[in-house]
């Protein structure tokens, strides 16, 4: 497609363009809503998502828990509070922090919380983050934690996507738009500056530069007592960062790693997480590896490292968090969750994590690394509600709350198959449901390292498998199952193995028995909308019905729009003629054609997404409706990424998914 008709799409507030999705999102709606399956989708998963008796996730900030909490009275959310020993009991004493609808309505704004970054030791200032409709693009304001109250002539930033970070209660680190030039090509902070209470932000001093085609560069310090640090980095591209020390001189001290390992420092240790091989003083360490030295030896020239963990082909490195006086491993095994604890004092001695399931999935939620060896753990199943574990390394772990059934899990199992794609691989993936023929919904994402693994959805159970379907999880290459080679070796010009693999999962299912493609549906988001993309366009017939959410589709154009130059290294460059050569072959945008067997098809998108650009979806949907396909289309006006920018509207995007994949694969 050499010249593109439907450019004008791309003007995501364009009233032409705004017109055009108001007149699809009214088709959509008129076929999908109105019916009593439709409300009772919608209605039972609002109940989901706004439940009581849900569990308030909480982070430690000195002696209190926070938590932000929305509901059916609170849409936009409350920033609260309590203490352990309230939150132990099963009604807490929540103390209001910040109220987001109160501060909406007052301001007539459509507020999202974004977040809040703590100030450290004290505890007394925070940085709050607050988006118009969910965007990736904040304004940042100054709230005092002890008076509850905005701080008066504090630090504030207009919207942009910028970065900020305390230094101490006088100074922090900002990266933000402080005009031309200071953003990179994906449009993050390039310059990160000292800002001085008191000071005007045009004062802020300049501590470090990254370069123009970089994706991102910035600074940040670590508060930790007697380990006092300033640290400055930019990254080259998603997965290189070049990070330095920076001295109270301003002189800079680089941390001497390949550019494409992960690396955090941690009172007198510095961890090293290798992406790819690494041969240092004589010895080859594997990608995936994480390995510990003592920051200064390090830093002086030292090269005496320590293998902490070791990646084989079942399990991997997923991340690691710190207490007090230990460190806690996180890793897969099979795509099954494992934690280590590893204490320095005792020349790393490991142990397993109390509290830690046999089976299943769980995720250390908050550490007090400054404090003690206290670790929230969280562990769920797909068909087993949550428990949220508080520990004390060392010590049994004690449950604090255990999330309710939202559906009857009676008769549903949870079974792992491997299938096997086009090269050879072995490809694991989750099959939950009834042991028969039913209505088959496949998810699967396969990009930027990140890996799905088993956990419970109130809103899945409700709208899917009580009512009889069968869902699979496919855990192809491209994620973070089984380490940087499992995501590596499909990067670029590799990447139609990842299409290769979720294609595999698909027939392996049908050989099994467990469907067939008229009654499997898939679906999937950012770029497991991409792999929506390529499967409907590559390999229509294996599937009944494909959900398309927040996708990138056209690779022609991609890096073009908001911070898609950031995935390059992921995809490839589209003005490189090389790279073009491989990413045309799957583009989807580009790939559509008349006269194919396109399984009927919902795309669904944010106007506030400033991360994956709206035109991607709403292109596609006018370059198959040219055609004469069957597809349908809705645009959230708020959301983000997200596409939902509170619980009602997510009750209501994920009711049109679940009406349309019931009509497509069990007609009645």
């Amino acid at each position: 497609m050499t010249d593109d008709p439907y450019l004008w799409l791309e003007e995501v507030t364009g009233e032409t363009a705004l017109d055009w999705v108001r007149e699809r999102n009214a088709e959509t709606i008129t076929e999908l809503t109105g019916t009593e399956r439709f409300t009772g989708l919608r209605d039972g998963i609002r109940e989901v998502l706004d439940a009581d008796d849900r569990i308030p996730y909480v982070r430690r900030r000195g002696d209190h828990l926070y938590n932000f909490w929305q509901d059916a009275a609170n849409p936009r959310g409350l920033w609260r509070r309590t203490t352990l020993e309230s939150y132990r009991s099963a009604d807490p004493e929540w103390e209001l922090v910040l109220d987001v609808d109160a501060l909406a309505k007052a301001e007539d704004e459509s507020w999202v919380w974004q977040g809040a970054a703590v100030l450290r030791p004290s505890y007394r200032r925070a940085l709050v983050e607050l988006s118009r409709g969910g965007a990736d693009a904040t304004v940042v304001r100054e709230f005092d934690l002890e008076t509850k109250a905005f701080v008066t002539d504090g630090f504030t930033l207009p919207e942009a996507k910028s970065s900020v970070g305390w230094i101490d209660e006088d100074r922090i680190y900002v990266g933000t738009d402080f005009g031309e030039g200071s953003l990179t090509a994906s449009g993050y902070p390039r310059i990160a500056k000292e800002w001085r209470r008191g000071t005007p932000l045009s004062e802020a001093v300049t501590v470090y530069e990254g370069k123009p085609d970089d994706v991102s560069a910035g600074a940040f310090h670590d508060p930790t007592e007697g380990f006092e640090r300033d640290f400055v980095y930019r990254s080259p591209d998603f997965y290189r960062t070049e990070k330095h020390l920076r001295l109270a001189d301003g002189e800079l001290v680089k941390v001497d790693v390949p550019l494409d390992a992960d690396t955090s420092a941690h009172r007198e240790w510095l961890l090293i997480n290798t992406r790819t091989p690494w041969t240092v003083a004589g010895t080859t360490h594997p990608a995936g590896a994480l390995l510990v030295a003592r920051f200064d030896d390090y830093l002086a020239g030292g090269r005496d490292l320590t293998v902490l963990f070791e990646p084989d082909e079942h399990t991997s490195l997923q991340y690691w968090m710190w207490t007090r006086n230990h460190l806690i491993v996180a890793s897969l095994q099979d795509v099954k969750s494992r934690f280590d604890v590893l204490t320095p004092a005792e020349n790393w001695a490991r142990a397993p994590l109390a509290g830690a399931p046999e089976a299943g999935a769980a995720d250390i939620l908050d550490t007090s690394d400054d404090r003690d060896d206290e670790y929230f753990l969280n562990t769920s199943g797909y068909t087993q509600p949550s428990t949220l574990y508080r520990g004390e390394v060392g010590a049994e772990a004690e449950v604090l709350k255990q999330a309710p059934a939202f559906f009857d899990a009676d008769g549903l199992s949870t079974r792992q198959y491997f299938a096997t794609s086009d090269d050879g691989t072995r490809i694991p993936y989750f099959v939950v449901g009834q042991e028969n023929d039913g209505p088959t919904l496949m998810t699967g994402y396969g990009g930027f390292e990140v890996p799905l693994t088993p956990g419970y959805s109130g809103m899945l159970g409700r709208g899917w498998l009580a009512r009889g379907g069968i869902y699979v999880v496919a855990n192809i290459r491209g994620g973070g199952e089984y380490g940087p080679d499992w995501h590596q070796s499909v990067v670029k010009e590799n990447r139609m193995r990842v299409y290769e693999d979720f294609a595999a999962v698909a027939k392996d299912l049908v050989t099994r028995g467990i469907t067939t493609p008229e009654r499997l549906g898939i679906q999937g988001g950012s770029n497991g909308g991409l792999l929506m993309g390529v499967m409907l366009t590559r390999y229509p017939e294996l599937f009944g019905a494909i959900v398309c959410q927040v996708p990138l589709l056209d690779m022609r154009r991609y890096h073009k729009l908001l911070a898609g130059a950031s995935w390059v290294a992921e995809y490839g460059d589209p003005d490189d003629p090389g790279e073009w050569a491989y990413l045309k072959e799957y583009s989807p945008y580009q790939n559509i054609a008349p006269g194919r067997p396109y399984p009927p098809t919902i795309i669904l998108t944010s106007t506030r997404d400033d991360r994956v650009h709206p035109g991607h979806a709403r292109k596609t949907m006018a370059r198959l409706t040219e055609l004469g396909y069957d597809v349908r289309y809705y645009e959230n006006i708020e959301g983000g990424h997200g596409a939902a920018a509170d619980n009602e509207q997510l009750a209501f995007k994920w009711s049109l998914v679940y009406e349309f994949l019931w009509r497509q694969l069990m007609p009645s």
